[in-house]
């Protein structure tokens, strides 16, 4: 099996002055959800090289046993450091595509047409997508073969309206991931605020925060095995 992994490579939050990235645990759960699968893995970002990290993500109460795994290890850190850009990024080479989250992806991933291509060259062929926490509001404007919304009629979930208000950055984004959803005729739901929370839906898997990293990859293994 082979696994696309696809991280942003935005480094700024807003106008604040302060630094965002990817989300550190929705790379690493995942990552080793696939690895310890036998997948093979692949990481690409928009720019390719080295991905920001969110220093968030890093802090010592984001850290997760994953999240530790990984940065102890040195095959996992050199990929993290080598990345693929993403226009030398082929569907055809992969089985299923994950776009782990951090607030990164709403500024560069949502707006970038290879990204759009890319999601929807994956259902075209009929190929599973996974997207967690901010990362589902990537899909805002990737559309399905008929010219709607892709998300338009599906069951979708995403990073909430209240955990944006939790980590105070409501006024700071460029939108919310859970009004965006809404807005583009996804039929949207979530869990508890940061408690896992995952749907599935066709091809279509989304996680609503973090803790739903993991088993938002379980979910595409299985859907990948069942495709």
């Amino acid at each position: 099996m082979k696994v696309l992994m696809v991280l942003t490579s935005h480094d700024t939050l807003g106008d604040t002055g302060k630094k965002t990235g990817f989300w550190l645990e929705e790379l690493a759960a995942p990552y080793y959800a696939f690895k310890d699968a036998g997948a093979e893995i692949t990481l690409a970002s928009r720019l390719g090289g080295r991905p920001p990290l969110d220093p968030k993500s890093n802090e010592p109460d984001a850290k997760t046993d994953d999240t530790r795994r990984f940065e102890a290890d040195e095959a996992a850190m050199k990929q993290l450091g080598e990345t693929v850009k993403l226009a030398d990024v082929n569907e055809g080479d992969f089985d299923t595509v994950f776009y782990p989250g951090g607030h990164g992806p709403l500024w560069d991933l949502a707006e970038d047409k290879t990204s759009i291509a890319l999601i929807e060259s994956f259902v075209a062929a009929e190929k599973p997508v996974a997207l967690v926490c901010h990362a589902p509001g990537v899909l805002r404007h990737v559309k399905s073969a008929d010219g709607t919304p892709l998300v338009q009629g599906k069951r979708v979930t995403g990073f909430t309206n209240t955990e944006e208000e939790g980590v105070g950055l409501t006024d700071v984004v460029p939108f919310l991931v859970e009004d965006e959803l809404k807005a583009k005729g996804g039929n949207y739901s979530s869990g508890p605020d940061w408690g896992p929370y995952v749907l599935e839906d066709g091809l279509l898997i989304t996680g609503q925060n973090p803790a739903s990293s993991a088993p938002a990859a379980k979910a595409l293994l299985e859907a990948v095995k069942n495709a």
